[in-house]
Formats: structure tokens, sequence, C-alpha cells
């Protein structure tokens, strides 16, 4: 349990759904290689994705939140306030990735280092580009992962 995560979530048919890919694109190309970090495209593994999860001690998250907000609002979570169970599932064969932090942590191997940095968004609808709304904040998206990277003392 000593890997050092950046996991960018969603699904990049589906607009705005594919933030936490596209900034993960993001933040790598503005960072180059990394030695200290691993930056893993996610996309929507659900299940999958539990050992990545249970075998880091950092991990940060970059996914489209629904918080309730204005669209393109920028969304930072500390580990105590991700919610790890979502609500409503359209079928019941859809993991979300909250429910695999909730195993996680049901299992006391959630990271002790989460975060995650994302923001509002604006259009679920299909679509392979983000909306204007997030592409806009996608710097701040960039500059806020890097500063929780810092924080962590992995750049």
């Amino acid at each position: 349990m000593n890997r050092k995560i950046v996991l960018g979530l969603g699904n990049t048919l589906q607009t705005d759904e594919g933030l936490g890919v596209h900034a993960l694109k993001a933040l790598e190309e503005r960072l180059g290689p990394q030695d200290k970090v691993e930056l893993i495209d996610g996309g929507v593994l659900g299940l999958n994705l539990l050992p990545l999860v249970e075998a880091a001690s950092h991990l940060l998250i970059l996914d489209a939140a629904n918080a309730g907000k204005p669209p393109g609002t920028l969304i930072e979570l500390k580990r105590d306030e991700i919610p790890l169970y979502a609500g409503v599932k359209m079928s019941q064969h859809q993991l979300t990735f909250q429910e695999v932090l909730g195993l996680a942590s049901i299992r006391e191997k959630l990271p002790p280092h989460l975060y995650l940095v994302g923001a509002q968004p604006e259009d679920l609808s299909v679509g392979l580009e983000l909306s204007e709304t997030i592409l806009g904040v996608m710097p701040d998206i960039v500059k806020r992962a890097t500063a929780v990277l810092q924080q962590w003392a992995l750049l």
C-alpha cells in the first residue's frame, strides 16, 4: 500500500462526464514524465479499480462531480468529504467509483491520502468533446491537482 496514483475517471463518450480523463491528459502534458507518481486513466472500469485503490497510499482522483453547483464550479473534496456510496443507480449491475471507495473503506484499505479535484459538469449528453464551460476551468483543475501533488511532496 505505497503506490502514489493520480486517477482520471469518466466516460469520454459523454461530453463532460469525461472530464477526469481529459484532466489527466492535461496534467500529464504539464508535468511531463514522472517517477514519483503514476498517472492512470481509470475510465469507467468500476470494480476493476479496487486493487489500485487499495494499493495506494496517495490517491488523487480527477473526475466530474455532481455537487448541485453551477456548471463549471471547481469541486475539491478531502478524504473524509468524499461520499463513499452513490445514491440511485440506473442498473443493479452498475458499480460507481464511490462504491469502490466504500468497499475499500469497509475492507480498511482506503488510502490515507485521498483527494478529489474536479468540476460540476454542464453537459452529460453523448459527445466526444468537453463543453466550453469545462474547457474554461480545465487550467484551474490542473493547477489544483498540481498543488495537491506538491503538498504531498510528490513533485
